[in-house]
C-alpha cells in the first residue's frame, strides 16, 4: 500500500526530519505542499529542498488527492488544519504540539474515532537509543520498582535565532504543551506505569524579558501509577550556542528501590548502579530498530499496529495530559 502524503505548513523545522523520512519511505509518496507564509516559503524555495504545488489549503484535501496530510504550521494553527484535514476524511500526521486548545483535541478526538482515522506525531525519543536500553534496564527490574524519575529538558531560547512566531501573542500555546508532551509521553514508555495525576504546573518569564507574555521557563511535578513521581524542568534555559549539545539536555535519571540508572540524548550508554554493585558502570546503549513513529502512523492505518508503538489512542491521552497541565500551569500565575 502506497500512502500519498501532503505537507501543510513548514513554519517549524521539526517537519523538514518527517518530509526527508517520508520522501525515503518505501510505503509513501509526497504528492503536494502548501505554506501559507510567504516569506518561509520563499526561503524554503530558495533552499531547494522542498516543492511547493497548491496555493490553498483547501485543495490539499480534494477526494482523490491525498490520504494522509502532514502539518508544521505555528503551534496555535495545527488544531484547525488537523480538524479540516479529518472533516475531508484525511489521515494526520503532526509534529509535536498537535494542537494547542482542549477543544479543538476534544474535536480531533471525535473526528478520529467517528471516521476510523488514524493520528500520528512526531513523538521521537523513544527511537533514542539510549532511551531505548534504560527502558529496557527498568522494565526488567533491574532497579526494582520505580519511585522517582527526573528530566532536565532545558532548552537553549536563542532570542533572535529561533522562529519569531514563538514570541508573538497566541501563537506558542506554552512551553509545558510544547515541550512537556514528550515526558508525558516518555515516562510510562520507559517505565511501563500510567499517570496518575499531575500534582503541580509552574510557568513563568525568566529570560525572555522582551516578550513577558511568553512564558520561557516551566516545571511540572506529577504522579505515576503505583505512587512513583516524575519531576520535569523544561525550561528554555539552557546557554544559547551549546544548549543542545550539554549533558542536561534530556537527561533522564530514574531510581527505583535497588538501584538507579541515568542518560541523556547524546549518550551511548547508561550509567546503571543498585544496591549489589561496588564499582560505577555503564552499559551501551541499543542498536536503533529500525523503526519511527511514520512506521507507526502507517501501520495503524493499514490496521496492524505495532503493539507497543505510538497510536493515535496514544497520542491522544499525551496531548491531552499536557494540555491539562498547561491549563493547570496558566491559572496557577
Amino acid at each position: 500500500m502506497t500512502h500519498r502524503l501532503a505537507f501543510a505548513g513548514f513554519r517549524h523545522p521539526h517537519i523538514l526530519a518527517l518530509w526527508r523520512l517520508a520522501k525515503t519511505h518505501p510505503a509513501c509518496e509526497i504528492v503536494g505542499a502548501w505554506e501559507g507564509d510567504p516569506e518561509t516559503r520563499a526561503r524554503l524555495e530558495g533552499e531547494g529542498e522542498v516543492a511547493f504545488t497548491h496555493e490553498d489549503f483547501a485543495d490539499l484535501l480534494q477526494p482523490d488527492f491525498c490520504t494522509a496530510v502532514a502539518i508544521g504550521d505555528v503551534y496555535a494553527r495545527r488544531g484547525s488544519l488537523a480538524i479540516s484535514a479529518l472533516r475531508a476524511g484525511k489521515h494526520v500526521i503532526s509534529d509535536k504540539p498537535v494542537c494547542t486548545e482542549l477543544g479543538d483535541l476534544d474535536e480531533i478526538a471525535d473526528l478520529v474515532r467517528g471516521g476510523r482515522l488514524c493520528l500520528g506525531a512526531q513523538l521521537d525519543l523513544v527511537e533514542n537509543r539510549a532511551f531505548l536500553k534504560m527502558r529496557s534496564i527498568i522494565q526488567s527490574g533491574r532497579i526494582g520498582r520505580v519511585c522517582t524519575m527526573n528530566v532536565s529538558a532545558q532548552h537553549p531560547l536563542r532570542m533572535g535565532t529561533r522562529a519569531g512566531w514563538y514570541f508573538e501573542p497566541g501563537q506558542h500555546g506554552g512551553t509545558i504543551n510544547d515541550i512537556g508532551v514528550h515526558v508525558f509521553h516518555l515516562a510510562p514508555w520507559l517505565t511501563g506505569l500510567s499517570w496518575d495525576h499531575v500534582v503541580d504546573a509552574r510557568e513563568w518569564n525568566a529570560k525572555a524579558v522582551e516578550t513577558p507574555h511568553f512564558m520561557d521557563c516551566a516545571q511540572v511535578y506529577g504522579v505515576l501509577e503505583g505512587g512513583a513521581t516524575c519531576f520535569a524542568d523544561l525550561s528554555y534555559l539552557a546557554p544559547d550556542h551549546l544548549g543542545y549539545d550539554l549533558p542536561q539536555y534530556w537527561r533522564v535519571t530514574v531510581h527505583g528501590t535497588r538501584g538507579m540508572c541515568e542518560t541523556g540524548y547524546s549518550n551511548d550508554t547508561v550509567f546503571l548502579a543498585t544496591d549489589e554493585d561496588e564499582i560505577l558502570h555503564y552499559e551501551p546503549a541499543l542498536e536503533v530498530p529500525g523503526r519511527s513513529y511514520l512506521d507507526d502512523f502507517f501501520d495503524e492505518i493499514a490496521g496492524t499496529p505495532r503493539q507497543d508503538g505510538l497510536s493515535t489512542e496514544s497520542i491522544l491521552s499525551v496531548s491531552r495530559l499536557a494540555l491539562e497541565a498547561q491549563r493547570q500551569a496558566s491559572r496557577s500565575r
